[in-house]
């Protein structure tokens, strides 16, 4: 015999209305019915998670894009020849310097509200405003770690490349950053983590993903606790399966140095 769980949460609502204690699991199956099922919230939820992976890419792209220049840029500017200064280099070394040092040395909340509130304070396209927020946030790390990643290869693979006729930014696209992407994966991989999670801080400026979703839903049923709780175990699941896969990666690349 099937059940009718529109009508059981109805009957059970009802009683809860009337001030009827309920034993325990139907009180948890009326607030997660109310929080997920009634009037097909898990599309709010869904929608709200699709946001969030794509926030999570775009800004990861704007990121690595930022990261690479900075970091290349910093590279160039460290591995300088003694005697030898480029004034220009030196002058680009000097804004990625200051943007790294800015962006590490501020939360990521008080950026957020920079750019939400004074820089884009004209623009209603809160997530976009957030995706940008975060993207430069992720450009100043990712910077930093191909920087270290980069500054840890022997030297003589740079001289091997200039040997062979390449020049810098050559030798580093063909020769040095191919290299260094196996030593800095890891800790790519928890920046893009990281970054995923740090999609719920748009949110604090109106833009909308999976805990913007998640609020709708406590706005509409007067309790934010199933749909908090949900959002919460949304992103842990995720997170796990972004690990197992970093790890999967990480052991595929171990699998190739053998051979």
């Amino acid at each position: 015999m099937s059940v009718n769980w529109a009508q059981l949460y109805a009957d059970l609502s009802a009683q809860l209305q009337a001030h009827v204690d309920l034993p325990f699991y139907q009180d948890f199956f009326v607030n997660f019915y109310r929080a997920f099922i009634d009037g097909a919230r898990w599309k709010l939820y869904l929608s709200g998670l699709r946001m969030t992976i794509e926030v999570t890419v775009l800004a990861l792209i704007m990121g690595i894009i930022l990261g690479v220049i900075v970091a290349v840029i910093r590279t160039a500017h460290d591995q300088q020849r003694p005697g030898r200064h480029n004034p220009i280099l030196f002058l680009l070394n000097t804004i990625g310097t200051i943007y790294t040092t800015v962006i590490r040395g501020t939360p990521m909340i008080v950026q957020m509200l920079i750019m939400g509130s004074i820089i884009f304070a004209s623009s209603r396209n809160f997530t976009v405003i957030g995706t940008i927020a975060l993207g430069i946030n992720s450009g100043a790390y990712v910077a930093e770690i191909i920087r270290g990643g980069l500054m840890s290869l022997d030297p003589g693979q740079a001289e091997a490349g200039r040997s062979l006729g390449l020049n810098y930014f050559q030798t580093m696209r063909f020769i040095v950053i191919p290299q260094a992407f196996k030593a800095i994966l890891p800790a790519l991989g928890n920046e893009f983590i990281t970054l995923f999670k740090d999609t719920a801080l748009i949110t604090v400026i109106g833009g909308k993903e999976l805990l913007y979703a998640a609020k709708a839903v406590g706005a509409k049923t007067y309790s934010v606790t199933y749909p908090y709780l949900g959002a919460a175990a949304m992103y842990l699941v995720l997170v796990i399966i972004l690990t197992w896969l970093q790890g999967k990666l990480e052991r595929r690349l171990r699998q190739s140095d053998r051979r």
